[in-house]
């Protein structure tokens, strides 16, 4: 593809209505307890996209895929930019190593690329998936589902939401996608066991990051 820089990209992205097809998130990583970004970059990349937001809470597509590349901070699983950078990822969801890299193969933007892999996977998740697992808000207002793919040596987790009350028509909204060094039986008991709650960073437009879900509606 053409070089774009990031901001360009953000640009597109906006242009062609492309952050629609990601819900919300908060800019506080579940796992530090701490902005992954500061707020000034936080602010400067919704106003570059022509989006609505009060920190911490944001559009999920531009703070996890683009946010993460500007992301500084240690986690403990490693730098945030890695996921789009180092290969692992795009493997397991069948890509060549550099899809998701900034300039990689194609004439998409980063975002377009990582919304083509990840969103219809959650929309229809394929039949040999490891793991699916819908629930619902205690509200009612939403579905958050959780689909495993890829195989017990490599996998990749991606999460998603259906907010009816972010849109006059709802739909399946992606929210992040990670990859697993393994998805053992154990591993997938667990997700399916956890005490449900809104995990991942995620927001929705009437529930605050980690509040409580209600049981499980499906289970694959």
């Amino acid at each position: 593809m053409r070089q774009q820089s990031m901001d360009q990209q953000v640009m597109t992205d906006a242009a062609s209505g492309a952050f629609d097809d990601w819900g919300l998130s908060t800019v506080l990583d579940e796992n530090l307890d701490a902005p992954v970004i500061p707020r000034d970059q936080f602010e400067r990349l919704h106003d570059l996209a022509g989006l609505d937001a009060a920190w911490p809470i944001g559009n999920a597509g531009l703070l996890h895929v683009y946010g993460y590349l500007l992301s500084t901070v240690e986690t403990p699983h490693g730098p945030k930019a890695a996921r789009w950078l180092d290969g692992t990822l795009a493997n397991t969801l069948g890509l060549p190593s550099d899809a998701f890299l900034p300039d990689g193969p194609g004439d998409g933007t980063l975002l377009s690329r990582v919304t083509g892999a990840v969103l219809p996977r959650l929309v229809e998740p394929p039949e040999d998936a490891l793991a699916v697992l819908d629930q619902e808000s205690l509200d009612g207002m939403a579905t958050v589902r959780t689909v495993v793919v890829g195989d017990a040596h490599a996998a990749a987790l991606l999460y998603g939401i259906n907010d009816s009350g972010i849109a006059e028509h709802a739909r399946m909204r992606a929210i992040t996608a990670f990859p697993l060094s393994a998805a053992p039986d154990s591993f997938l008991r667990t997700l399916a066991e956890q005490p449900p709650r809104l995990r991942y960073n995620a927001a929705t437009s009437t529930l605050a990051p980690r509040s409580p879900l209600a049981s499980s509606l499906r289970t694959q």
